[in-house]
Parts: structure tokens; sequence; C-alpha cells
């Protein structure tokens, strides 16, 4: 508005001036609701890795510079660090052995004596320049002068089992493609190349198909084993196979890791692979099937403290002054407890005990007391992430701390 049209409005009586002032207001009310909306948006389009649950993977290509300070050191080993060095081979994996012994001075050429001492020593590994050992299994024919028949003697059934592929060339096949995640053409490539043979990319499809069928009793024998875990650690990731998208499930025990495939990401995967009566502390994220599969089948649940400073620090850099100190003050909790941890060496475990307990009850405090809260013209809550974060903490805060 320039002063002349200003000016006009001034002229124009007390009632104009008014009707401008309250215009002015509404439209400085809406511009400031919009701006909180978008640093809102903006904060959540900032989410990363470091303070929410997305996956590391789900990162941008162009990653953020390290705040790390440089600490100004060459790189490489420092001086005054021990050397690491690989260990030697012992003498029974030494396939062949050469000696070098000096037959006079190198210096003066002259006479040397051999003296007892240990020698240095040189270690190398190669490849064998066929890597492939090939067998043949003959069965010959006889006759059979009673039934006037030929008969061959059969092949014993392990060898018909195995077919081209013996089993540690079955066995490597089998690691490329599920441990270095190589495909088919890359392995046959591979075999090709290095082994010196072609095979087919079908063919080992069906090595891959045999393994597969092969561990189907030990998968099976750890499936009926897992519910009987005390502790279990489960997650779960996204994937499409021939665009259509299926879940990996992957529950840890103590001794081993079992992955299940299913197109539901929901609680009932849970209820398949665990039971009704799982009697364990379940390990888990804070998404909404764990917390179904808890609530109806009232099982112990560790939810993953990981995941949940990443969230907080998520709140300590939220826009909103209040939001921001609410995240920071459960922060410094969460940070304490983790000291008093790192630091309990020297602590009787009684005194360890009674220590966690004032450390984890600081954090609840801090999580529920003086939580930020507005509500607009409509009576929704403005601040819904801190409230939405004390709802969790009030829920489900115990799950937090359990101890197995």
């Amino acid at each position: 508005m320039t002063s002349e049209e200003a000016l006009i409005i001034y002229n124009s009586g007390p009632q104009a001036v008014v009707q401008t002032l309250c215009d002015f207001s509404s439209a400085i009310d809406s511009l400031l609701e919009e701006k909180k909306a978008l640093e809102i948006k903006i904060a959540k389009l900032s989410k990363n890795p470091s303070n929410s649950s997305k996956r590391p993977s789900s990162d941008d290509i162009t990653k953020p510079e390290s705040r790390r300070k440089k600490s100004g050191r060459a790189i490489g080993g420092q001086p005054g660090h021990p050397r690491n060095e690989r260990p030697l081979f012992s003498k029974e994996e030494i396939h062949d052995s050469l000696h070098y012994i000096l037959t006079n001075c190198p210096v003066c050429s002259g006479e040397v004596d051999i003296i007892e001492g240990k020698p240095r020593i040189i270690q190398q590994m190669k490849m064998t320049e066929v890597p492939l050992l090939k067998e043949e299994h003959c069965s010959y024919p006889v006759w059979c002068k009673n039934c006037r028949e030929i008969h061959y003697k059969p092949f014993p059934p392990e060898v018909v089992k195995e077919g081209l592929f013996k089993t540690n060339l079955t066995a490597l096949v089998a690691y490329m493609k599920h441990v270095c995640h190589a495909s088919f053409s890359t392995i046959r490539k591979f075999i090709r190349d290095v082994l010196g043979e072609k095979v087919s990319r079908g063919y080992l499809r069906k090595v891959i198909e045999k393994v597969s069928q092969s561990l189907e009793k030990p998968y099976a024998e750890l499936l009926e084993r897992l519910p009987l875990e005390t502790k279990v650690n489960v997650d779960e990731t996204g994937h499409k196979e021939n665009k259509e998208k299926f879940w990996t499930w992957v529950f840890k025990a103590d001794l081993y890791v079992l992955f299940k495939i299913d197109k539901s990401r929901g609680s009932q995967v849970l209820i398949d692979v665990l039971g009704k009566e799982f009697n364990g502390a379940l390990g888990c994220d804070y998404y909404s099937s764990y917390r179904k599969y808890m609530k109806d089948f009232n099982i112990t649940v560790q939810f993953c403290l990981a995941h949940l400073i990443r969230d907080i620090r998520f709140l300590a850099t939220f826009p909103d002054a209040r939001t921001k100190a609410y995240g920071l003050k459960l922060l410094d909790e969460i940070k304490n407890l983790f000291r008093i941890i790192h630091e309990h060496g020297g602590m009787k475990p009684e005194d360890f005990k009674k220590t966690l307990e004032k450390a984890k009850d600081k954090i609840m405090a801090a999580a529920l007391k003086d939580i930020p809260s507005k509500l607009d013209q409509n009576g929704k809550e403005t601040k819904r992430e801190a409230n939405n974060m004390a709802d969790r903490f009030e829920k489900h805060g115990d799950a937090y701390f359990q101890r197995s």
C-alpha cells in the first residue's frame, strides 16, 4: 500500500480504517499459519536415517557433508599404534615350502656358515591351474544267460542326486547367489572365465532350486523351534518380485537367523511364525504390527531404543521452539541413561539396577511433563508430533526398558 492509498482510507473515516486493519490482521494470521505449515513440511521432508526410522537405502545418493570435525591427522596408520599383521599359516596348511640359503657373502663374496636362527618368511596363496576336477562314473553292461537280458550296476544314489555339480561346486553357486547376490549371468560368466567351463543359466537355476529343497527340512526345524526361544529380534523390509510387493521378515535368535518372505506386513505373520502363546521377549521397532501382536496376546516386547532416539532427534530439529525444547530435554535424559550403562563397570549390581531405574523415571518424567500443546480454532492439536511422542510413552513407555 502506498502513502496516498493509506491517506485515502484515513480520510474515509474510522469505519474504513477499522475494516482495513481487520483485513490486514486476517491476512497476516493466514500467512503465519501457512508459514508454520510449510516449516513443518520442510522438517518432515528433512527426515533421514539419523532422525527417523527411514532405511539408509532410502537416502538420496547426494549425502550431506559429514559434521565430524577434521582431526588433522594423516590418512592411514598413526605413529605409536601397533602394526596389524596377518597371522602366518600353520605348517599343516602349507602345501609347498621353498628354502633360500646364501652360499657366499653378498658383500665380500667370502665363505659363509649356516647358523641356527629363525628364517625370514613370506607366505603366498595361489589358485591351482586346474580348479575343476572332473569325475566319470561308468557302469558296464553284463549279460545274464538265465533271463537273457543286459544289466547295468546302479550308480550310487548320492552320485545320481548330485548331478553335474558335486557338493562343493553346488555350495559355491549357492553362496554367490544368496550371499554375494550375484545374478545367474554373473555366476555363469565366473564359471566360464575363472573355472573354464560353460554352463547354462537354466541349469544354475536348477542348482539353486536343489539347494532350496535341501534346506526345507532344517528350515522347518528352526521354524518350529523359534516360538520356544527366550529372546527373538524381528524386523521387516519391503521388496518387489515381478512388480509384486513382498515383505522379507527376519527373525534373529541367539544361535540362528530365519527369514520369511510374505505378501503381508501385518501381525498375522507374527502369529504364523511365533504363535499366540510366545513366552519370550520380542525385540522390534514401534511399527503397528508389533504393537497389535503385543496387545492381542500379552507379549513381552522390548521396543528398539535406537529407533526411539532417531524419532526424538527429529523433534529436536523441529521449527517450533516448544517442540524442539521438549525433544532436546528428552534426548538429554536418554543420553544420561547410556552414560550410566557405559560407566557401570565399577558399580555393584544392585546399585546399577537402582541407578537405571532412576534414569528410566527421569526419561518418563521428561516425556510426560510439560508436553507442548496448542489447539487451533477447530480444536485440533497443532503440536501433534510432541503429543504423539508423549502418547507413545504413556501407553508403551515401560516396553522400552524391559530386562530379559
